[in-house]
């Protein structure tokens, strides 16, 4: 997504979101003012060696060069360079985020049409074009108990993986119950469109086994 970098003074990611690299490396961006910050404040409580980013009063600026706190594995090291290569040789950032908003609105396309389902953020503004997170609208799945919403929700997951459509689609475990497409820069919008008729699909067997069995 683009960023406001001008109104950013710490941006933090982490290499398996977007370029679908390996888990557990976060990545941390400083504006001045936040070095600025770090080396003007001394907590009152104490730091984790590995959230120490000053030393002595100064930016421990060798983090941020190459050096490193814990030893990272440097496999993982290079499939993130491996990634930003292949970025590179479609076209950058611009061609990044083209794929990813393409991806976004081949989904708001099939929520308007589907007709059961709709974005956990009501607001268009706060929605994410990458991690997207959806509800179940459909009347009668809102008359269930949160319990039966949430078994539903895991049944259609669980239908799409056993058929070899999809995986790791279920929210958050703290999310409300519903679905969670990934349509970062990695995904191609004809694979996400293969994707909509089996959750129609998967929906309908649900909702259909459900109301039988009542």
């Amino acid at each position: 997504m683009p960023m406001p970098w001008p109104k950013l003074d710490v941006v933090t990611w982490s290499w398996q979101k977007v370029m679908g690299g390996e888990a557990a490396h976060g990545m941390i961006a400083l504006s001045p003012r936040a070095v600025a910050r770090l080396e003007s404040y001394t907590p009152t409580w104490p730091m984790p060696k590995i959230f120490q980013l000053t030393k002595g009063g100064k930016l421990v600026e060798g983090i941020f060069q190459g050096e490193t706190i814990n030893t990272p594995s440097m496999l993982c090291v290079e499939d993130a360079i491996d990634g930003l290569k292949w970025g590179e040789q479609i076209g950058g950032l611009k061609a990044l985020l083209a794929r990813s908003e393409a991806n976004f609105k081949a989904i708001e396309h099939w929520v308007a049409e589907a007709g059961w389902v709709g974005f956990l953020a009501e607001k268009q503004e706060t929605r994410s074009n990458t991690s997207v997170c959806l509800r179940i609208t459909d009347p009668w799945y809102a008359s269930l108990s949160t319990e039966d919403q949430e078994k539903g929700a895991k049944q259609i997951a669980t239908l799409l993986e056993a058929e070899g459509v999809a995986y790791d689609i279920s929210p958050h475990r703290d999310a409300p119950s519903g679905l969670r497409i990934w349509a970062g820069a990695t995904v191609e919008t004809n694979d996400l469109k293969a994707l909509f008729p089996w959750l129609d699909w998967a929906w309908n067997e649900v909702k259909a086994a459900a109301t039988k069995a009542a």
